[in-house]
């Protein structure tokens, strides 16, 4: 007879508790790059603070999905689709790759909006790819990458 995993609570919270306040995290990091015309020095800084307090996060839902019975499966890898399916199938385990999205994409937005002075992009123009990298990641980065190199023609 097998055990389902147990659900391991991080401070106090439950899996669904600990993804809405990542999320809400995430979202505030974001609020400082939209804002960063008004202090982009302070805005970057405000959006690295929160990338970081998401980093520190991913760390403790790693080790709580890694431990305390809620280890992946044994035939849980990153060498096939299958495997990372089974390495997401706990929800601790999810939970950790969805911070590890927050994280870095706002991360990447940080960057983003620190780039675009020098890139000579105004604020307007860095909106789109900010609002791009919030909801897609890697096309954001594209669009910013794309319409630096043009700028810098």
């Amino acid at each position: 007879m097998t055990t389902a995993p147990r659900t391991v609570s991080v401070c106090g919270m439950n899996p669904e508790q600990l993804f809405s306040a990542a999320s809400a995290v995430a979202l505030i990091g974001w609020a400082f790059l939209v804002l960063a015309p008004l202090r982009r020095d302070w805005a970057v800084l405000g959006a690295r603070i929160f990338a970081a307090i998401l980093c520190g996060g991913y760390l403790c839902f790693l080790v709580a999905g890694l431990t305390g019975g809620n280890a992946p499966p044994a035939d849980a890898n990153f060498t096939t689709l299958a495997g990372v399916r089974l390495l997401l199938s706990t929800p601790q385990a999810l939970l950790a790759g969805w911070v590890h999205y927050l994280a870095f994409d706002l991360f990447i937005g940080a960057w983003e909006a620190e780039s675009a002075p020098a890139a000579r992009l105004p604020h307007w123009v860095l909106l789109p790819c900010l609002a791009l990298t919030f909801l897609a990641g890697p096309v954001g980065l594209l669009l910013f990458l794309i319409i630096k190199a043009a700028r810098q023609r």
